[in-house]
């Protein structure tokens, strides 16, 4: 299968029937061992100090791994992508723009399937046989997560690789499947995180600092049962078509949908406290004004760029936000 890159979560069971392996080019990025020589290399190249890192780590993937085809999402994820997408157009590769409807409508996101199907040479009946071929590993995602808020056993980092992996199922579904089965037939085995713990919501997109947040934050007597985002990307809820999953993930359309969506887990997952984090130079910043007054709960706002790892200041706000909710238990 011809190896595609993705910019962020697009439908890949078309793609797959169209021949394609999807690879999510963030993952790859975060993943790299060496993740500041990526954005070097989009630095090297005349990309702006100011600008997003993950857009010049996606960049500096494609350079870094010869990645010849990009799928970019032009409408209902980063505002930079569409020029991100006219430049590596110009530096030789294939570029396939992706558009989500504006709102999250089952006709429309139907007709955008099938336009991008006939695009790709592929049918819709045969990306629904694909969607069907990748439910055991929405099921068991599922699984991973309920693990993590319920039965107490699973790792907020762990539940975030594993649901942000989802994307693109890390290029291989049958491994990814495995894999996944044998880290939830483990969880299960496990004794579950202490009661006492601050249970948090991580909302936003996933942040630079992978790990490092989640270790300091269970080092620190909390943990995160909730990843708003890479629960979006899993895509774990059932459903009865592509059209009605896609029309169903929030993250592209209006920030109305995603509090719908947040309100429900906050109470189901009796949250303490919220860590909102923002991407530097990201427009969906601005949508914290709206959060901060539509949640009710404590809310920490934590903004990266290109700073793989917490920085002593991060720590100390991070403690001193964890320390006011053990003062302060939500009631």
């Amino acid at each position: 299968m011809k190896k595609i890159g993705i910019t962020t979560n697009v439908p890949i069971e078309v793609l797959i029937a169209a021949g394609y392996r999807p690879v999510d080019l963030n993952n790859i990025f975060i993943s790299d061992p060496d993740p500041e020589h990526l954005i070097k290399i989009a630095e090297k190249d005349g990309f702006p100090i100011n600008c997003c890192g993950w857009i010049k780590g996606i960049y500096g993937v494609c350079m870094e791994y010869h990645i010849d085809t990009v799928m970019c999402v032009t409408s209902g994820d980063c505002s930079n992508t569409e020029m991100l997408m006219e430049v590596l157009r110009y530096k030789g590769l294939k570029t396939i723009p992706f558009s989500y409807p504006q709102e999250p409508d089952e006709t429309e996101m139907q007709n955008t399937l099938n336009k991008l199907a006939m695009q790709l040479g592929t049918t819709l009946d045969e990306a629904e046989n694909v969607r069907k071929q990748l439910e055991p590993c929405r099921k068991l995602a599922d699984r991973l997560d309920t693990l993590t808020w319920k039965d107490n056993t699973v790792s907020g980092f762990e539940n975030h690789l594993w649901l942000v992996s989802a994307s693109d199922f890390n290029g291989d579904q049958e491994k990814y499947e495995k894999e996944l089965s044998a880290v939830i037939e483990n969880a299960e085995k496990r004794k579950a995180f202490p009661e006492s713990n601050i249970r948090l919501a991580y909302i936003g997109v996933p942040s630079v600092y992978g790990k490092d947040l989640y270790r300091f934050t269970e080092n620190n007597g909390a943990r995160v049962v909730y990843n708003e985002i890479q629960r979006q990307f899993a895509m774990a809820q059932p459903v009865k078509s592509l059209a009605e999953q896609y029309s169903i993930f929030t993250y592209p359309y209006s920030i109305e949908d995603r509090i719908n969506d947040i309100t429900k887990e906050l109470e189901k997952r009796k949250i303490d406290g919220i860590i909102h984090y923002v991407q530097a130079f990201c427009y969906r910043g601005i949508g914290g004004i709206i959060f901060k007054d539509v949640f009710k709960l404590p809310m920490l706002t934590l903004e990266g760029n290109d700073n793989f790892y917490l920085d002593q200041h991060i720590r100390t706000r991070i403690e001193a936000f964890l320390d006011m909710l053990q003062r302060n238990p939500a009631e």
